[in-house]
Parts: structure tokens; C-alpha cells; sequence
């Protein structure tokens, strides 16, 4: 690998090609992406704070999902303002520290989303399987403990990851065939062997995907064998449907990862990595909190709650 001060002296900035070069798309796309970011950043802030307004929701479902929550706003609040100028912009620049400052963060948010569905999964399973120590089991020590695992462990990898691929040398390449800083693209404008950085990557991406998804998979196995032993067909509706919910952003966000990275490498090129990256960088960020908002019950009675209160405040 270069040094990293070789890398300072031949490239101080990239260029971000973007989605596409077309220019009769930039303005429509900049109007449709800044629609959904503003949906992605009311609807997070908004379970946000509803989780923390009303009481009803003072559980460790909620206590997770709203750091759920602030994962997505997070993630998607570094790719799509930089995104979005850049539909507008004449050059499409970033600086090298700011591109540094953008992989490091987006790894940081996307790893912690990774491992925090399945902490979701677990509560699910505790709730479901053990609901006479559910409260004990899942105390507020625990559950503090197991959201700052994910964030722990994130920020350690993503960490590494960043200063590994910025150790390595672009020389004069600087256009970046992606709408922002991600390994794969910076890893074909460099002159180093990355070969070492490649196998890190799908090592890395391996063992997160896989090992989350397993624990969602165990949790999930016990679950629908628990709710199958409920005798009542109104009692496994209401066990399912507190499920619901949740498999339906695991199933999103896990399919758009296992496309992105665990696809045979033959199969692997910058546009289509490029349409998945617009998914789970911008899409599924708006889409958690809809999801959530629309399928769940008891979010539905607190929003009405918080509208009457409003309501009766500003009447």
C-alpha cells in the first residue's frame, strides 16, 4: 500500500460523477431526491420524538426502534445533502478529507443498522417467547448495553475500512463513478494492489450479513414457533402483528445488502451497485418510518394522542 502522504501530494479532491451525466435529468431528479430526503428527515424525527413525548412508548421496542430511527436520518443525512448540491453544481468536487469523512460515516450508520435489526429481532423474541420476564430480561441496563453494541463495533470497522482504502494511491484518477464515497468505486480509481482491501471488504461484509441475518433468523425461528402454539387464532394475529413491522424492513434491507456485496464478483458493475446503493441509502431510510408508522398500531394511537394534545394546546 502508498503512503498515505503520497496520496496527499497527487489527489486533494475527487469528482463525484453522480447518478447520471445526463443534464436534462439533473433538475427533475434533484426535485424527486429532495422530496423523499425531506420525507426520510420528517418521518425519523418524527418517530423520534414521538417515542420520547409519550409515555405508551417509554417500552425497549421503542427505545430501539427510535434509535432505528436516528441510524437511517443519520446515514442518509451523509449522502444526500452532498447528492443533492451536486444535481445543481457545475463541478461535482469533494475534498479528499471531506470523501474520508463521508465513507468513514456512512460505514459507521450502515454497520450499525446491520447489527441493530437483529437486537430488534432478539427483543421481539424475549417479548413473544418470555413475556413474564420480559421486563426483567430486557432492563433498561440491557438495553442500553445491547444499542451500544452495534455503534461500538460500527465505528471500530468503518474506522479501519476508511483509513486502510485513503493509505491507498490514486495518483491522477479522481473521478469517482458514484453519487458518493464508497469503497468499491474508490477502490477502481486506485494505482495500488487492492486486492488485500478487496478480500477485506467481502470478508467484512460477509461476516456482518451473515452473522446478523443469523440472529434474525434464530430469533425468528422461535417466534413463529411460539405464536404457532397460541391457541387462539386472534392471539397469534396480535403476536404476529407486532412482528410485522419489523421482518418487513429486514426483508428489504438485507435483500438490497446480500444484492450489493455478496453477489459472485462477475456479476458485480458500478451501475447496478449504483441503483442499490439509491436504495438503501435514500429509499430505505424513507421507507422504515413509514413502514413502521402505517403498520403499527400503538405509533398510530401515540401520533393521535400527540395531534389531540396539539390540538387542544393550539385550539
Amino acid at each position: 500500500m502508498a503512503d498515505a502522504n503520497h496520496t496527499l501530494t497527487t489527489v486533494k479532491e475527487f469528482i463525484l460523477f453522480g447518478i447520471t451525466d445526463r443534464s436534462d435529468l439533473q433538475t427533475p431528479l434533484f426535485v424527486i431526491f429532495l422530496l423523499v430526503y425531506i420525507i426520510t428527515v420528517m418521518g425519523n424525527l418524527g418517530i423520534i420524538i414521538l417515542i420520547r413525548t409519550d409515555s405508551h412508548l417509554h417500552t425497549p421496542m421503542y427505545f430501539f426502534l427510535s434509535h432505528l430511527a436516528f441510524v437511517d436520518f443519520c446515514y442518509s443525512s451523509v449522502v444526500a445533502p452532498k447528492m443533492l448540491s451536486n444535481f445543481l453544481a457545475t463541478t461535482k468536487t469533494i475534498s479528499y478529507y471531506a470523501c474520508a469523512a463521508q465513507l468513514g460515516c456512512f460505514l459507521t450508520f450502515m454497520i450499525t443498522e446491520c447489527f441493530l435489526l437483529p437486537v430488534m429481532a432478539y427483543d421481539r423474541y424475549v417479548a413473544i417467547c418470555n413475556p413474564l420476564l420480559y421486563r426483567t430480561i430486557m432492563s433498561q441496563r440491557v438495553c442500553i448495553q445491547l444499542a451500544a453494541g452495534p455503534y461500538t463495533y460500527s465505528f471500530c470497522v468503518a474506522l479501519f475500512h476508511t483509513i486502510v482504502t485513503f493509505r491507498l494511491s490514486f495518483c491522477s484518477a479522481k473521478v469517482i463513478n458514484h453519487f458518493y464515497c464508497d469503497d468499491l468505486p474508490l477502490l477502481a480509481l486506485s494505482c495500488s494492489d487492492t486486492s488485500t482491501k478487496q478480500i477485506l471488504i467481502y470478508a467484512f461484509a460477509g461476516f456482518n450479513i451473515i452473522s446478523s441475518l443469523l440472529i434474525v433468523l434464530i430469533s425468528y425461528t422461535f417466534i413463529i414457533s411460539a405464536i404457532l402454539r397460541i391457541s387462539s387464532a386472534q392471539g397469534r394475529y396480535k403476536a404476529f402483528s407486532t412482528c410485522a413491522s419489523h421482518l418487513t424492513c429486514i426483508t428489504i434491507f438485507y435483500g438490497t445488502l446480500i444484492f450489493m456485496y455478496l453477489q459472485p464478483s462477475a456479476n458485480h458493475s458500478l451501475a447496478t451497485d449504483k441503483i442499490a446503493s439509491v436504495f438503501y441509502t435514500i429509499i430505505i431510510p424513507m421507507l422504515n418510518p413509514l413502514i413502521y408508522s402505517l403498520r403499527n398500531k400503538e405509533v398510530k394511537r401515540a401520533l393521535k394522542r400527540t395531534m389531540e394534545c396539539f390540538m387542544v394546546v393550539h385550539g
